[in-house]
């Protein structure tokens, strides 16, 4: 299976659209790349789903389920999706009727990913308990379990240690069958790979190869303990992007926000680089058993820079 290739859309967190004055126009060019990464080729377009910027500082963040809907009538092909909405942000039983609803804007396009949830300052702020990791984690195995209920039951009910949901109906359910993608983010081996094993049909990791590629052995060993199919689980995996006429000078270009997002130091594994360094990187995650990058860009809001990539190395 050939790589497929999904972009973040710069919608604020780490100060793509610091330059943007006025919200209208921040907005209509986040519309503006969708419409470019869609008539490229690209297979999905990626929201995140925080409260504030990275550093809390007052430049324009849009949130991710009204900018999922919005984008999903302003596209006609591509398919949105949130990499990923916090469980702990909303209750799950909405989360899940709120994913049929935009399902059905898009007429089937839109992928649900979820996590634990991981960015304090967002919690801090807006008042959320940010609770010990494993306890985020037991909330989100009871959450998965109630959203999957309500995208396939005529009526749930769940009775948890987190969470009660009595005899709840979910119509509409959304267009795809037999249910809306569901993606759980994260590489914690224990127990998020586990849940992925159980309960996703997609997976995100952030790891150069070699990484991902003991990542994926865990996962398969998870599935295998659980009678899974880990062939049924589409595999994606993060990196950055900066393509140049030289290797010298795309290092020079590479986002400042990276150390806190992709582990040691993405020069040395990330597409960064020129053609040729980033053709061999492209082979090397698709060796390591990535089959969907998605694809934080240097200079997101320029649409020159999805053109040049597709044109490159996508056929476009």
């Amino acid at each position: 299976m050939a790589l497929k290739y999904s972009i973040f859309l710069p919608q604020g967190f780490v100060h793509e659209l610091g330059a943007f004055c006025d919200p209208i126009e921040a907005y209509e060019t986040l519309t503006a790349v969708a419409q470019t990464v869609e008539a490229c080729g690209f297979d999905t377009v990626w929201v995140a789903d925080h409260l504030h910027t990275a550093t809390s500082e007052q430049h324009h963040l849009f949130e991710s389920w009204t900018t999922v809907a919005a984008l999903l009538r302003d596209t006609s092909r591509i398919r949105i999706g949130q990499m990923v909405t916090c469980n702990d942000y909303r209750n799950p039983a909405l989360q899940a009727k709120m994913a049929s609803t935009v399902d059905v804007l898009g007429h089937g396009r839109y992928t649900f990913g979820i996590g634990a949830g991981w960015h304090q300052p967002d919690y801090d702020a807006y008042g959320y308990e940010f609770r010990a990791a494993p306890e985020r984690l037991k909330r989100l195995r009871e959450a998965v379990q109630i959203i999957l209920s309500l995208w396939t039951e005529l009526e749930t009910t769940f009775d948890g240690e987190y969470y009660q949901v009595k005899k709840a109906i979910n119509q509409p359910k959304g267009i795809q069958q037999p249910h809306i993608p569901l993606m759980i983010a994260g590489e914690g081996e224990q127990v998020t790979l586990k849940l992925v094993a159980q309960y996703a049909d997609m997976c995100n990791i952030t790891q150069d190869p070699i990484g991902m590629r003991h990542k994926f052995e865990v996962l398969k060993k998870h599935c295998e303990a659980v009678g899974r199919n880990y062939d049924e689980i589409h595999r994606t995996v993060q990196t950055h992007c900066v393509f140049a006429d030289s290797d010298e000078e795309a290092q020079t270009l590479v986002a400042p926000w990276t150390p806190a997002v992709f582990p040691g130091d993405v020069r040395d594994y990330g597409l960064v680089g020129n053609a040729k360094t980033i053709r061999d990187r492209l082979k090397a995650y698709e060796d390591a058993g990535a089959q969907e990058l998605a694809i934080s860009f240097a200079f997101p809001e320029n649409p020159d820079t999805y053109l040049r990539f597709a044109e490159e190395f996508m056929g476009g």
